[in-house]
C-alpha cells in the first residue's frame, strides 16, 4: 500500500512540475514583445531639431558623413553598415560632462566587447583643436579600443549638421562657423539601418542601464 501511494506522489510531483512549465511558457508567449521606438523629428523637441525637419514623421535616418578617427583613418558610414551604435558629441578638453559621459562610454565599451554587431561614434565638437594626435592621446588616456570605439574628427560644419539634422540632438542652432559650441549630454542609440531608437543621458547611470537594456532589446529583434 505504501509503495501505492509512493508512485503516486512521484506522479503528482512530475505531473506539478510539468503544469508549472506549461503555464509560465502560455505567460511568456501572451506577454507583449518589447519593442524600441523609431523616432522621427516630429517626436522629438523642436528646439533639438533643424527647422526643415519639424514636421517630418516618418523615414529619418542618419546622414552620410566622412571624418577622420583617431589613428588618421577616413570613417563613413560605410564603416557603420550593419551595425547597431551608440552615438556622441564630446571634446578632449572638456572639464565639466565630458569625462564623465567618456567613462560611460567606457563602461558600454566593456559591454558590448564581444558583440561584432556593436560599435561607438564619439564626434568632436572642437575639431580645430582635437586633432588626430590629440584623439590619440585622450583614446589611450581613457582605454578606447580601435576595433570598438570611433573617436572622430573634421569638417566642423559637417558635425554640426550631423548633430541637429541627423541626430537630433543639441540645442546650439550654429552653423559650424568658428564660435559655434554645441554640447549635449545625449547618447544616441542607432540601429542597423541607421535609424535612431533611442536617446539617453550619457552623465546618468540609471540611464546608462536603461541603453544597456535596449541595446540588448533591438538586438534581439534582428534574431528572427
Amino acid at each position: 500500500m505504501r509503495s501505492f501511494f509512493s508512485k503516486y506522489k512521484f506522479f503528482g510531483t512530475v505531473l506539478l512540475a510539468l503544469s508549472i512549465v506549461i503555464i509560465y511558457l502560455f505567460y511568456n508567449a501572451l506577454q507583449p514583445k518589447k519593442t524600441l521606438a523609431i523616432y522621427q523629428p516630429s517626436m522629438v523637441s523642436q528646439e533639438l531639431v533643424d527647422s526643415t525637419l519639424h514636421y517630418k514623421k516618418k523615414y529619418h535616418t542618419i546622414g552620410d558623413f566622412a571624418l577622420t578617427n583617431q589613428n588618421g583613418k577616413k570613417i563613413t558610414q560605410d564603416d557603420y553598415m550593419g551595425k547597431i551604435y551608440v552615438a556622441d558629441f564630446f571634446f578632449t578638453t572638456c572639464p565639466t560632462i565630458c569625462p564623465i559621459m567618456t567613462k560611460n562610454m567606457a563602461q558600454i565599451q566593456d559591454v558590448i566587447m564581444d558583440e561584432k554587431d556593436v560599435l561607438l561614434l564619439s564626434h568632436s565638437v572642437t575639431p580645430d583643436i582635437d586633432s588626430v594626435p590629440q584623439l590619440k592621446k585622450y583614446a589611450l588616456e581613457k582605454g578606447v579600443v580601435d576595433a570598438k570605439w570611433n573617436l572622430v574628427t573634421g569638417d566642423k560644419k559637417q558635425i554640426y549638421q550631423l548633430a541637429r539634422k541627423s541626430y537630433l540632438a543639441v540645442k546650439t542652432d550654429g552653423d559650424g562657423g568658428p564660435y559655434d559650441m554645441i554640447h549635449t549630454e545625449n547618447f544616441i542609440l542607432v540601429d542597423k539601418e541607421r535609424r535612431i531608437r533611442g536617446f539617453y543621458d550619457g552623465t546618468n547611470s540609471e540611464e546608462i542601464q536603461k541603453l544597456l537594456e535596449d541595446l540588448q532589446i533591438l538586438k534581439k529583434s534582428y534574431e528572427h
